[in-house]
């Protein structure tokens, strides 16, 4: 039927035609939307993947006009930032757009990630699709990572310097590997350079391999649901899924209401609020970067703040750089953790339900003490906050095991 298709839009008169005979576009359209059968019982949940797709292209297309007007270099850069935000035509727009579009990557993205572990779609057959997802987060964060640093800012300049030399607690190779992330025996502009290389050029191109490897996998596999049943397993006469329906016209629509949404709320930060009480822009990031004048406290942007927390809580550098390090790649090994024979929220018991509020209260928890001074009171929650962190990934093949489950519905529902 696939081959049918493609010689009647090959065959079609004038340039459409001649187009499909070479390049097959409406083959490839029919294959990933028109005729790609989605659950039909897509829930609030599910408008994430879709807005992170959207951000990805704002980030893009505001970070190429950006590029045009910076000036990499230690003297230059914080300058040509304020360059753009005073002198070239709504550079203060592009800027503000580029920077909220990076808090909003990382909120679309925990969202997509959260919904993932409420419905389980990590699990089997999907174990692919989620490491893609993963390594995709661990690009981002390297990409903001780096774009952080380059407007050189005085937070900017001495996050960097944190981050930096965390790679030096590595033993043996950690103070060579300092040295060549900087390029330089201290952040100057060699560190520029490269930082500007990474995030301009490199950095995107792998993420947009990953992201068409995520998308390549996901409509192989086929999309999760609420219900976590496999739609594929009831099929109608002409081999289409009875629960399904076709992605295309159903969730573009849907998806261009919550586009209209996240749009007109992203609006909002970007016009009225584009700092957003110093969580999207510090104002130690309108000083010029100053290496005699330290910034109180030190803390990266609020999307790193649950890690940093981790970091802090110890005393040693060393082990809280290795528990920061365990805390991301934890999220790795959910498809190998979980023991339970069902995916999603609805059919488990009340066991995986606590450890996984607990998980969420705990990650929001340490958000907020990442962004505090690093003594007291803080220091000590972050220590209590990061138990239940910890607990949920390591104890996971027990509770998990251990957790009473529903019987499974032969077909969705659509209960919320």
């Amino acid at each position: 039927m696939a081959n049918e298709a493609h010689s009647k839009a090959a065959s079609a008169p004038g340039l459409w035609g001649w187009i499909n005979k070479r390049l097959p576009v409406d083959a490839f359209w029919r294959s990933q939307a028109s005729e790609y059968y989605a659950p039909k019982n897509f829930n609030f949940w599910y408008f994430f993947g879709s807005l992170a797709l959207l951000v990805l292209v704002i980030q893009l297309v505001t970070g190429i006009f950006l590029a045009m007007f910076y000036k990499v270099g230690a003297t230059t850069a914080f300058g040509s930032v304020e360059f753009i935000m005073r002198e070239v035509d709504y550079g203060w727009l592009l800027r503000y757009l580029h920077s909220t579009g990076a808090s909003a990557f990382f909120l679309v993205i925990y969202l997509h990630m959260f919904r993932a572990m409420l419905y389980g779609s990590y699990k089997a057959p999907r174990e692919l699709l989620w490491l893609f997802g993963m390594f995709i987060y661990l690009t981002l964060m390297a990409e903001a990572f780096m774009g952080y640093v380059l407007p050189w800012g005085n937070m900017s300049f001495w996050a960097a310097q944190v981050i930096i030399n965390l790679f030096g607690t590595i033993p043996v190779a950690g103070p060579a590997l300092v040295e060549w992330i900087r390029g330089d025996y201290g952040i100057a502009d060699a560190t520029l350079n490269r930082f500007f290389s990474l995030h301009v050029v490199a950095l995107p191109l792998v993420l947009l391999l990953l992201v068409a490897l995520h998308l390549v996998a996901l409509h192989e596999v086929g999309s999760n649901n609420p219900d976590g049943i496999e739609i594929k397993e009831k099929k109608n006469a002409k081999g289409q899924p009875l629960d399904g329906i076709p992605f295309h016209p159903y969730y573009t629509v849907k998806d261009l209401l919550g586009a209209g949404v996240f749009l007109t709320l992203f609006a909002i930060v970007v016009f009225f609020v584009p700092t957003l009480s110093d969580l999207f822009l510090e104002k130690a990031n309108f000083e010029p970067a100053n290496p005699l004048s330290t910034p109180d406290p030190i803390s990266p942007s609020w999307y790193f703040t649950p890690y940093y927390a981790i970091l802090r809580s110890v005393p040693d550098k060393a082990t809280g750089a290795l528990l920061m390090l365990v805390a991301v790649m934890a999220f790795f090994f959910l498809p190998w953790l979980d023991r339970s024979p069902v995916r999603s929220i609805r059919y488990r018991g009340w066991i995986y339900r606590a450890f996984l509020a607990l998980f969420a209260l705990s990650f929001l928890g340490l958000m907020y003490l990442g962004l505090q001074p690093a003594q007291g009171i803080y220091v000590t929650l972050s220590r209590i906050f990061a138990v239940p962190y910890f607990a949920f990934f390591l104890l996971m093949p027990i509770y998990s095991r251990m957790d009473r489950v529903k019987p499974l519905p032969d077909r969705v529902t659509f209960h919320a």
